[in-house]
């Protein structure tokens, strides 16, 4: 199959692309390699993909030194032309639709980059979907949709009517442009709700990062509302193996083809505890700076994987251990 990935030099893109490419499929990865986090890490990921740095900057399509099925290209969501074209001459199968600005803090300060990129660059996706019509289209949302309700776990069944931060506004925003495309032009999609995302070459500005530099190079940590935080963090590895249970399986069709599924650990992980494993991990204490609870954040994340279970026989495994210990290695070389 042919497949778009976008926002392919970003954490949870690079790792569905690497799957795909390493799988033989014809994989186009897109990204305009902003600098929300630094270009490095970015670079890096497409290194480990088989791109130079000079290549992925020059907005050409260029062809990957390691998988000869895999190409890359610098481009924005927002260039409605430069998207038409690439659906035009490309003709993919499926999209996954990985790219986005994230982040809910930055969204408090930052907040048109938000409507750029997760309202205009998704609707632009949308509309080359609806022209160029594909057999799926997978798009990450966020449990963040799911706010301040105080029911738990959260189901996809539940209303997410209040959110706590832009982000999440148009994350929500994205689900239901997404269910007119379906009801409209019969344009197969599946949202997915990705819970607090960890692993190697993960986003710097997340706590697991966060938190292991800062315990590493003694720092202290900020642990916000004095560490009465769950958050049902999720390894990219289990991630992307949900990612590939679903993108086969286009939403039934029906009235209207259109579904939303959680992704995510259904165990939620006292932000404290996460700590004491990564001291555990490291072999050293974090210092610890109690504070407040920031705008935009939420209680806990706790996700019901009923439904991924039910349809495609799916439910991340990996350990809060197992996926702390992974991240240090990655970042120390240390086992």
């Amino acid at each position: 199959m042919k497949i778009l990935i976008t926002g392919a030099a970003g954490f949870i893109g690079h790792y569905t692309a690497m799957h795909y490419a390493g799988r033989g499929d014809s994989v186009v990865g897109l990204d305009n390699i902003n600098d929300y986090y630094e270009i490095t890490l970015k670079h890096k990921r497409g290194q480990l993909g088989g791109f130079t740095s000079e290549a992925m900057e020059s907005g050409k399509m260029v062809t990957s030194s390691i998988f000869p099925n895999y190409r890359f290209i610098k481009g924005d969501l927002t260039d409605k032309s430069f998207i038409d074209t690439l659906f035009k001459e490309e003709k993919f199968d499926i999209v996954c639709n990985l790219a986005a600005q994230a982040g809910v803090r930055y969204s408090i300060d930052n907040p048109y980059s938000y409507i750029q990129s997760n309202i205009v660059g998704f609707i632009n996706i949308l509309e080359a979907c609806r022209h160029y019509p594909v057999k799926h289209l997978v798009y990450a949302s966020s449990s963040s949709v799911y706010g301040m309700t105080e029911k738990t776990p959260f189901s996809e069944e539940d209303k997410c009517d209040n959110p706590a931060s832009l982000y999440a506004a148009t994350k929500k925003a994205d689900e239901l442009m997404a269910h007119v495309y379906s009801s409209l032009y019969k344009i197969p999609s599946t949202g997915l709700r990705f819970f607090t995302v960890y692993g190697p070459l993960g986003r710097p500005d997340m706590a697991p990062v966060l938190f292991m530099k800062a315990i590493m190079e003694d720092r202290p940590i900020k642990v916000f509302n004095h560490g009465n935080l769950f958050r049902d963090f999720t390894y990219i590895d289990d991630i992307v193996k949900g990612i590939a249970a679903v993108i086969n399986s286009p939403a039934p069709t029906g009235n209207i083809p259109y579904r939303i599924l959680n992704i995510g650990n259904s165990k939620p992980v006292a932000l404290m505890d996460f700590i004491h494993a990564i001291e555990d991990v490291t072999e050293k204490k974090a210092i610890l700076h109690y504070t407040e609870m920031q705008p935009g954040d939420v209680y806990i994340t706790f996700a019901d994987t009923t439904k991924l279970e039910k349809e495609f026989g799916y439910k991340p495994q990996t350990s809060i251990r197992e996926g702390v210990k992974a991240l240090y290695e990655s970042m120390y070389g240390k086992v």
